[in-house]
């Protein structure tokens, strides 16, 4: 994929930070740029993914099948925790 050019505008002190971090790091301050965008974006995806899992299980009331397995599995961990003490 082709690399483009583009100019931006950041604070004096993050440009600052910026470079110390790709010094530090051994890289060009573009690759520490693109690093930093493609981990944004990357978490970026994933907190709107997790956003719609929610939403999706949000009005998903558990049935009754479901109720009485948690019950059991409830009362078998109470026995299990009662019993080593």
């Amino acid at each position: 994929m082709a690399n483009i050019k583009t100019d931006i505008s950041l604070r004096q002190s993050l440009l600052e930070q910026a470079e110390a971090v790709a010094r530090e790091m051994k890289v060009s301050r573009s690759r520490l740029f693109m690093l930093a965008i493609e981990d944004f974006i990357q978490r970026y995806q994933n907190k709107k993914l997790l956003e719609k899992i929610n939403a999706a299980y949000q009005d998903d009331e558990p049935d009754e099948d479901e109720k009485l397995r948690r019950r059991l599995m409830l009362q078998r961990y109470r026995n299990l925790i009662e019993g080593e003490w």
